[in-house]
């Protein structure tokens, strides 16, 4: 699947036609968190790191973020590659 195929099958579950960029922006903190609260268990408090739970909450974190663009009428497969092309400036010898 590619990322802008993902985007739109991600839309039909949208829910709500106001302040949707508002709640996906504050979805996408609260899911970040979600994400952010794993690692931290694991770092500081020697938590087993739960892979199936961590790429659920990647999961939501992708989908508030392919909701973001879709809102702002940017494909998402269009912010995926142009982070790669600012990663290959910064890391040239990392991504030939």
């Amino acid at each position: 699947m590619d990322f802008d195929d993902y985007q739109k099958a991600a839309n039909r579950t949208l829910m709500g036609k106001e302040q949707v960029l508002t709640n996906c922006a504050l979805g996408l903190t609260g899911e970040a968190g979600e994400v952010a609260d794993l690692i931290r268990k694991y770092t500081f408090q020697s938590d087993k790191l739960d892979h199936d739970q961590l790429v659920k909450e990647m999961g939501d974190v992708l989908w508030y973020l392919s909701q973001i663009a879709e809102w702002a009428d940017i494909p998402f497969d269009e912010v995926a590659t142009d982070n790669i092309a600012r990663l290959k400036q910064r890391y040239p010898s990392a991504l030939k």
